[in-house]
């Protein structure tokens, strides 16, 4: 039975649980194609047609579109203002086979085929209908191409040592994310939700992060605290009645004692699958 098309498709219910925040794009503009998309590199060559889905502020597209140049390698991303910071970060590091637009998963404004490679990293876990996204994906794949995702899964994530504060914000985060109509152990459902937008072939992995040097402890708990006060999510969680002004500050206090912590230790599980359109 085909998939109906992408047009007659309403935009589910869904609120992106991280927004853009200073915190929230700290953590972006770190991201590389070697710590986020390693999976991904023997897909890559000379030559290759790339949609990256969710780009955010465009440093994994940029890296991408180096890899494959002269390929023609497009971002896209649903809030327009991000558009403009990765237009912007495009144009800095003079990488020219990239460009950038505002898109909507659901709904991709390309034809049918148009890249050998679409790839997505942690942009399911915000959606309402992932397997919707994934069967769009796969619409603007070229037959025998990769639809290529890679997510967090927050129940599988641990640390060291066991500060009460940091179980209360993986409680707080996990109910604002499905509030606003998310899944935050998508990494554990990537392999599910690729059978049910009925790919035949799918390379399924994993992989991690990990946080345990004291820069990379100050690094992640920095942004963490600063997350849980200042981005979208602990708005959320204020709006949303789940949480006062004191247990943010108390979990954000929770996050930098962590972070400094002689032993302290983070690890982030992805899910992640290689599935052929």
């Amino acid at each position: 039975m085909p998939d109906e098309p992408s047009a007659s498709r309403a935009r589910p219910s869904e609120t992106y649980t991280h927004g853009h925040h200073e915190s929230v794009l700290r953590s972006h503009r770190a991201r590389t194609v070697a710590n986020s998309a390693a999976y991904l590199v023997p897909r890559l060559h000379e030559g290759v047609r790339l949609l990256d889905v969710g780009c955010g502020p465009g440093t994994i597209t940029i890296d991408l579109a180096a890899r494959v140049a002269p390929g023609e390698v497009v971002g896209i991303d649903a809030a327009p203002d991000i558009v403009d910071v990765a237009r912007a970060e495009a144009a800095k590091t003079g990488v020219d086979n990239v460009g950038f637009d505002v898109g909507d998963v659901y709904a991709l404004g390309f034809d049918d085929g148009a890249f050998d490679v679409v790839h997505a990293h942690q942009v399911l876990q915000h959606l309402a209908d992932p397997v919707a996204a994934l069967r769009e994906m796969r619409r603007v794949c070229a037959v025998g191409g990769t639809v290529a995702v890679r997510d967090a899964d927050y129940s599988g994530m641990t640390w060291y040592p066991e500060v009460p504060e940091l179980q209360e914000w993986m409680h707080l985060f996990q109910t604002v994310t499905r509030t606003n109509g998310g899944e935050p152990d998508a990494g554990r459902r990537l392999l599910a939700w690729a059978i049910d937008a009925r790919f035949d072939v799918i390379e399924p992995s994993a992989s991690v992060w990990c946080f345990a040097t004291p820069d990379e402890r100050a690094w992640w708990g920095g942004l963490w605290a600063d997350r849980t006060v200042g981005s979208a999510f602990g708005a959320g969680a204020l709006d949303l009645g789940l949480a006062n002004q004191a247990d943010l500050d108390r979990i954000a206090a929770g996050w930098r004692e962590w972070s400094v912590a002689a032993d302290g230790w983070f690890a982030v599980v992805h899910g992640e699958v290689l599935a052929i359109a």
